[in-house]
């Protein structure tokens, strides 16, 4: 289901107590992803938490749990997710992928997600999503550096955007690729959307969910059938907020942000919570 989708333009350890939720986490081998299992430590469900990916600022009392650009810090004493965009190349940044890693179609032009100028990838061979997951490895490895407890690969959905290319077998070969290397890393991992792939999410690997506007969309039930209170909710409208508040506010961690995800401070900028 196409829907709002905001990320940044660009772009310490969490205190014990936070990590009150540590799993075991069973890994499904695909294209010979071959990480051992892992011990992850997952967001403490039902918390305060802001989404940041637009550029971050100092975290509003009572939030407990951060989401933020890769190449921005985390909050000091907070438990972190990484935001990375895994699945489409940031806009002017074509150039740095291999010509043969970007989508195409068939008169050999590259196919984007028209909404936000960004190329596809191409997730289709086994080769290509192993070439891929290589180098977004590299920004978990920073993120897991940096000392983020989590990352958040978005656009598991660029295969409803890809003419029909992809396919969302690809995506979850693909995702596990990245669920192997967080795990190996001590990071846990999230399905960002994407809510048809939630009941996968064993073979897949992935830990808990970051659901935008699922409250607005009426599926936020998907979500916790697959992860339980594992399930961070963003909504992006007074309307959304409140129908995700009056059926999850004492379970769920849940905010409304403004659509650019504005700094605090700034003109466009809203956050407001159950």
């Amino acid at each position: 289901m196409m829907r709002i989708r905001v990320r940044s333009a660009r772009r310490l350890s969490a205190l014990a107590a936070l990590a009150a939720a540590v799993v075991a986490v069973p890994l499904i081998a695909d294209d010979q992803a071959g990480a051992a299992p892992a011990a992850v430590a997952l967001p403490p469900a039902h918390a305060g938490f802001d989404y940041q990916i637009g550029g971050a600022y100092t975290p509003p009392a009572g939030v407990q749990v951060v989401s933020r650009d890769h190449e921005d810090s985390p909050a000091a004493g907070l438990y972190n997710i990484c935001y990375i965009n895994a699945f489409q190349v940031q806009p002017g940044a074509e150039s740095s992928w291999d010509s043969d890693l970007l989508l195409r179609d068939s008169s050999g032009k590259v196919v984007y997600d028209t909404d936000w100028g960004e190329a596809l990838l191409d997730t289709r061979t086994a080769d290509k999503r192993t070439r891929i997951a290589a180098k977004v490895d590299g920004w978990i490895d920073q993120c897991a550096s940096k000392g983020y407890q989590a990352i958040e690969p978005d656009n598991y959905d660029s295969y409803s955007r890809s003419k029909k290319l992809l396919t969302s077998g690809g995506a979850e070969a693909y995702i596990t690729l990245l669920s192997a290397h967080a795990h190996s890393e001590g990071l846990a991992i999230a399905q960002k959307n994407t809510s048809e792939l939630a009941g996968d999410r064993a073979s897949t690997g992935l830990d808990f969910a970051v659901a935008e506007e699922c409250g607005t969309y009426g599926e936020c039930n998907d979500y916790t059938a697959a992860f339980g209170n594992h399930v961070i909710v963003i909504e992006y409208t007074a309307k959304g907020l409140s129908k995700a508040c009056a059926g999850w506010g004492s379970a769920l961690s849940i905010v409304r942000r403004d659509v650019d995800v504005s700094p605090a401070g700034s003109s466009g900028y809203v956050r407001k919570t159950c």
